[in-house]
């Protein structure tokens, strides 16, 4: 399978990785930079056959990829999907999947119309931390879901923002939940039943008053099935990334995934189970020398699989959207000092422009 990749990153060293591993036929990579694309292709001693570009659309007609891995800004992210769905070109969009819910909407109304399969890289989705909890989840071993808790407790400082300035940028990022928290965030929907009655929630900028966007947010979650989640979510922590932890409690059994990325189960109380607990947490934790973890390979082999058998993708568009959505959804409630009302249909980081702008006198 032809791949290419466009953005040559903090990321694209996972995403190069994972198509290796997956032994996918590697013929491209893009950056505007060509440094960096060079950068990375001596990184992973990539062949002489496997072309740089500075301009994704002239790769796209050059090379015809079947399958594209977008790395970019996330403002771009909307605009180069479109693009490749409009070229029959199968998609890993980085999360966020776009910064609006039009564009995630018009990615998804294209690629349904273009018979093309388009995955949200939300990898901590395939942690086997998370893949047990799921498992135990769709067996219905927690009984009734009571609520569920993610915390998202990292450390960013100026030199990060420096590195690439659209972070932190209303119009190419949004701040801590949708950049840090956002897979998180994701994970707490995801298992607590998707659907999202109404959400309240408060933003601020504390430390990073060079940004645009926030570093701390905190939301309650009121699911259409009556359970409730917590988010806490910021980028404040002294000196370095501390904890990030997702809680299920229900009325049979609790759970609680931590380490750096939710990689490791650190509680695990079921009453069936309680002479199995210490092996569960020994064969289902992991320990991945970044926050990245191990989920980008493992995504990869399932999108390549759905491409195969067209089937949706573990991951796909839909998914990608209910996050931003959540997302969004907090933004606007701390913008207006009220609940919000899920679903939602417009919305984008745009309109949170000067949220945090500081008053003079």
């Amino acid at each position: 399978m032809k791949y290419a990749l466009i953005g040559c990153g903090r990321i694209a060293s996972n995403h190069i990785a994972a198509a290796k591993m997956n032994q996918l036929e590697i013929v491209a990579i893009c950056d505007i930079d060509k440094e960096k694309a060079q950068a990375l292709k001596d990184k992973f001693s990539l062949s002489d056959q496997v072309m740089i570009y500075t301009d994704y659309e002239q790769m796209l007609q050059c090379i015809k990829p079947e399958l594209v891995a977008i790395a970019t800004e996330s403002g771009k992210h909307a605009q180069i999907a479109l693009t490749c769905i409009n070229h029959n070109c199968n998609l890993i969009i980085e999360k966020p999947i776009a910064l609006s819910l039009e564009d995630a909407d018009e990615i998804i109304r294209l690629s349904n119309i273009k018979n093309v399969k388009v995955c949200a890289c939300h990898q901590n989705r395939f942690n086997k931390s998370i893949q047990k909890i799921r498992e135990v989840l769709e067996q219905g071993k927690f009984g009734r879901l009571y609520h569920g808790v993610a915390n998202i407790r990292w450390n960013r400082e100026q030199e990060y923002y420096k590195q690439a300035p659209w972070r932190g940028t209303w119009d190419q990022d949004g701040g801590a939940l949708m950049n840090q928290c956002i897979h998180n965030i994701d994970l707490l929907r995801w298992m607590m039943g998707d659907e999202v009655e109404t959400v309240i929630g408060v933003t601020d900028q504390l430390k990073h008053d060079y940004l645009e966007a926030e570093d701390i947010g905190i939301a309650i979650v009121q699911f259409k099935n009556g359970s409730y989640g917590i988010i806490e979510g910021t980028t404040n922590i002294y000196q370095k990334n501390f904890e990030e932890t997702l809680y299920l409690f229900g009325e049979k059994g609790v759970v609680k995934a931590g380490g750096k990325s939710v990689n490791r189960i650190e509680e695990w109380i079921f009453s069936e189970d309680e002479n199995a607990v210490e092996s569960i947490k020994s064969n289902y934790s992991e320990d991945p020398p970044n926050i990245y973890g191990f989920g980008h390979n493992p995504l990869y082999t399932d999108m390549i699989g759905a491409v195969r058998d067209d089937r949706e993708p573990y991951v796909n568009a839909e998914a990608g959207r209910r996050a931003l959505e959540l997302v969004l959804a907090i933004y606007q409630s701390s913008k207006t000092g009220k609940s919000v009302h899920l679903p939602m249909e417009r919305c984008s980081t745009a309109e949170f422009k000067g949220l945090f702008d500081k008053k003079e006198g």
